[in-house]
């Protein structure tokens, strides 16, 4: 197992930094077309749909199926918003895509860093920073939303406060999922 300090400098490359670019390259060639979803939120749905449950999966597993959890349970976020507001706009909007991709980086983020560890401190600092790299994504896009439109303090801070505050909640859930599984064994 990993320490919570037993960290590399090709973890952060290729756990955040790479990820990171990936996450916002997709968004920004998304803007070249017309794919687009909403932008309303529904704050506890989306911290559990598109947060807790990615970052869970990726800290319990790996990043590999956080990143895939994300796709799937931002996926069904996005496309039961773009639903509601084509019904009600006549048209879609970039915002939720920075949802879905969000998802995606926070799961994948959440497992790279925390490498199968049970160790809490390292869980903590993976959710956090995940929480963190994906409200970076959801701030970015709504920046390009034509319903949301430029992202304000007020708006930049329902990003980030559901998804930091996930990252603390989540690792204590994971410890107590991987604590139970070993006792399993």
């Amino acid at each position: 197992m990993h320490k919570w300090n037993d960290w590399k400098f090709t973890d952060l490359v290729l756990g955040v930094v790479v990820p990171t670019i990936v996450a916002f390259l997709i968004i920004g060639l998304s803007m070249q077309s017309s794919f687009g979803a909403i932008g309303l939120k529904y704050i506890l749905l989306e911290a559990i749909v598109v947060v807790a449950v990615p970052m869970l999966i990726g800290l319990i597993w790996n990043q590999w199926a956080g990143g895939a959890t994300g796709f799937l349970m931002g996926g069904l976020y996005t496309l039961y918003f773009a639903d509601q507001v084509y019904a009600s706009q006549g048209s879609g909007d970039i915002s939720l895509l920075g949802n879905l991709v969000s998802a995606m980086l926070i799961g994948y983020i959440a497992g790279a860093l925390n490498k199968r560890s049970d160790n809490y401190k390292r869980m903590l600092i993976a959710g956090v920073t995940a929480g963190i790299m994906g409200s970076f994504v959801v701030v970015f896009a709504s920046n390009f939303s034509s319903i949301l439109g430029p992202a304000t303090l007020e708006g930049s801070a329902l990003s980030f406060i559901p998804r930091v505050l996930a990252g603390i909640l989540v690792p204590l859930v994971a410890r107590a999922f991987l604590r139970h599984s070993n006792k399993l064994d």
